[in-house]
């Protein structure tokens, strides 16, 4: 059997080595050729899987390990009879801890108290319904749209054009749909974007087009203050780079890029790869997940709620590191800014869930120990 796959899936030899003959390219350099006599391909994001790269083939299985899909052309596969597969929700847990760190460091920077705000979810998925009960278990103001879902029992759904009127921090968890009567392409244009409170945080780890990029740098040129969050762009990896000297925090498309949401999506594909081919799925990958470098920390009595959360988040995830090696892009040239926002992404270091720090408390307050918990920290009681 041979099987086509990124290179850049974690864990990808552990898990496919011994299914068949594994040939590991560059995602975004897979072309026709590579896959003519494959049986399986395994991509991510980067691989456009339409007509041209599967037509005139002999496979029989497609996985992407990423919850999107907007690169692969279902309807396609449907017609040609080949199975498919997506890690739906396996970096979930590393995107609203994004969302979080991103939150942390501008209420640091822009002095604003967290309690004081109302939180705008746009998009009740995978992301926005863990953001949502993060934010209600910490004691904070939620406001939801998303004309889709199923409405949840305790949540205050609202029309985009409210939750943009009332919310200061609006965070953006949609799906790209380009077609019917809640298409989400250019969802955010100049009219919403002006409409948004002064100070307004805006965070984007849905999907580039989400946002119209060029009506929001019009609207930052222009004085609009607006404190954004960008992690994806219209037009990766020529992202606009005027763009992204006026945003206060960018990334490279790695919002879900925690090495434990990826191993969980490699998990989900070999799993589904051994159920389609009636193969014994005996690798674990919890047995193979390497230890995290920071397996502990611990707080006394006097430490307060602000200090513990701010301190535990950072030690696990640091938005601010990703956001300055993004910023070298502004020294590049454009072609050679494009080829390096992809390997960034290719190159991204081993950054860990917060679930894999325990928080030991030595008499903490009750409130410590429940706010922490709700982030998702191992909370350890002494």
């Amino acid at each position: 059997m041979k099987i086509v796959a990124d290179e850049n899936i974690p864990l990808l030899k552990e898990c496919f080595g011994k299914m068949g003959d594994v040939v590991a390219l560059l995602g975004r350099g897979i072309t026709a050729a590579d896959v003519h006599d494959a049986d399986v391909l395994l991509v991510r994001s980067v691989t456009k899987v339409d007509e041209l790269l599967v037509n005139n083939t002999s496979l029989k299985f497609v996985a992407t390990a990423t919850a999107g899909v907007e690169h692969i052309d279902k309807e396609l596969l449907k017609r040609l009879g080949i199975s498919f597969f997506n890690a739906e929700g396996c970096n979930a847990t590393a995107v609203s801890e994004y969302v979080l760190s991103a939150i942390d460091i501008l209420s640091e920077r822009h002095c604003f108290n967290l309690r004081s705000r109302t939180f705008g979810i746009v998009g009740m998925g995978q992301v926005g319904s863990r953001l949502v009960n993060i934010f209600q278990r910490l004691g904070l103001m939620v406001l939801v749209t998303d004309p889709l879902c199923e409405k949840v029992e305790g949540v205050e759904y609202v029309s985009l054009e409210k939750l943009i009127e009332c919310c200061d921090v609006i965070s953006l968890h949609t799906p790209l749909t380009v077609d019917g009567p809640f298409s989400t392409h250019h969802m955010f244009k100049k009219p919403e974007l002006e409409a948004m409170r002064d100070g307004t945080v805006l965070i984007n780890a849905s999907r580039g087009a989400v946002i119209d990029n060029l009506a929001l740098r019009q609207c930052l040129e222009g004085g609009k203050d607006l404190k954004v969050v960008m992690d994806v762009w219209e037009h990766e990896p020529d992202i606009d780079c005027e763009l992204l000297k006026l945003v206060d925090l960018a990334t490279p498309h790695i919002a879900g890029y925690s090495l434990d949401g990826k191993i969980t999506g490699t998990e989900m594909i070999y799993k589904a790869f051994c159920k389609y081919f009636g193969l014994p799925a005996r690798v674990r990958t919890a047995a193979i997940t390497p230890i995290p470098p920071l397996r502990m920390m611990g707080f006394v009595d006097n430490s307060t709620v602000e200090n513990v959360t701010s301190t535990a988040i950072r030690a696990v995830y640091d938005i601010r590191r990703d956001d300055a090696w993004m910023r070298q892009l502004l020294l590049m040239d454009k072609d050679k800014a494009r080829h390096a926002f992809d390997r960034m992404r290719a190159n991204y270091p081993v950054r860990r869930e917060f679930s894999t720090l325990r928080i030991k408390l030595k008499r903490c307050s009750e409130e410590v120990r429940e706010k922490i918990s709700s982030l998702g920290f191992n909370v350890i009681d002494e």
